[in-house]
C-alpha cells in the first residue's frame, strides 16, 4: 500500500509516522485515499471511518463495528486506522456462494481475504495479512483454541533470523505492542499444532498485504468480532 505524498510507506516502521485523529466511529461513504489527509510535515493522518457495510448485513443481523479506542476487558485496545487500509479489505457482507457448511471459515490467500461463511450464499468477509513468499498455509484444519490477549512466543526460526527476539523466548506478556494482537485462533491442522494462528495485529496498516511468517493477521477490532463468532472446533480451509 502506497500513499502518494512524501513516499509514504505502510511498513514495520510506519507507526511513528501516522497521525491517529479523532477516533471517529461513524462510517462514511468514498474510498479509502479519498478520505486520507496529512500533516504539514507529511505524515497521513488515520481515522477510524470503515466503509459502509452493504445492505445484505440487515438480513443477517451484523452491524458496525467501531474502530476506535475502548477498554476490553482489564486492557484498552488502541484505534484503528482504518483510513489507511484500502477500502475492499475493510468487513463486509458479500455474495460468495460455497459448498462450505455455516460457520466455516475459509481464508483466501490471493486476494488476502478471510471469509465467515452465512447461509444463503453469503458470507462475512475481512481483510487480512498472508504469508510472505514461500511461508504461506494452504490446507485445512480446525480452531482447538481461543486466547484473549495470548502471550506471543518466537519460534526457533524467528529467533536465529532476528536473534534480537532471544528476549521473548520464555514469552511476551499479551498487550497493545504484542504480535498476536487482541485475540487469537490457534489452528490444529494434520493432526497437530503447526504454529499457524489467525489473530490480531498492531500493525493494522499491513492488512492487505503478503507479510507475516504464515499466520493469518486481521485488524484488532475485527479479530474480537471473529472471535465472538466462533466456537473451538470450527472448520478452518485455507486456499
Amino acid at each position: 500500500m502506497r500513499f502518494s505524498r512524501r513516499g509514504f510507506l505502510a511498513s514495520g516502521s510506519a507507526a511513528g509516522a501516522v497521525a491517529l485523529a479523532g477516533c471517529e466511529a461513524s462510517q462514511t461513504t468514498g474510498s479509502g485515499a479519498d478520505r486520507l489527509r496529512f500533516t504539514e510535515d507529511g505524515r497521513p493522518i488515520a481515522t477510524t471511518r470503515a466503509e459502509p457495510l452493504s445492505d445484505l448485513a440487515a438480513r443477517f443481523d451484523i452491524t458496525p463495528i467501531s474502530y476506535a479506542e475502548r477498554q476490553d476487558g482489564d486492557r484498552i485496545l488502541p484505534a484503528t486506522g482504518m483510513s489507511l487500509i484500502p477500502p475492499q479489505f475493510h468487513r463486509q457482507v458479500v455474495e460468495y456462494p460455497s459448498p462450505h457448511r455455516k460457520g466455516t471459515i475459509l481464508v483466501q490467500n490471493s486476494t488476502r481475504h478471510l471469509y465467515f461463511i452465512l447461509d444463503e450464499g453469503h458470507a462475512l468477509r475481512y481483510g487480512i495479512a498472508v504469508g510472505r513468499e514461500g511461508l504461506t498455509w494452504r490446507g485445512r484444519g480446525h480452531i482447538y483454541r481461543r486466547a484473549e490477549w495470548p502471550t506471543w512466543t518466537p519460534t526457533a526460526r524467528m529467533m536465529r533470523e532476528d536473534p534480537s527476539l532471544t528476549r521473548f523466548a520464555g514469552g511476551m506478556p499479551g498487550g497493545p505492542r504484542n504480535p498476536l494482537g487482541a485475540r487469537a485462533l490457534y489452528l490444529m491442522s494434520g493432526g497437530r499444532d503447526q504454529g499457524y494462528r489467525i489473530h490480531g495485529t498492531p500493525e493494522y496498516w499491513l492488512i492487505g498485504q503478503y507479510v507475516s511468517s504464515g499466520c493469518i493477521r486481521m485488524v484488532n477490532h475485527d479479530a474480537i468480532d471473529l472471535y465472538n463468532r466462533v466456537p473451538v472446533g470450527t472448520r478452518v480451509i485455507t486456499i
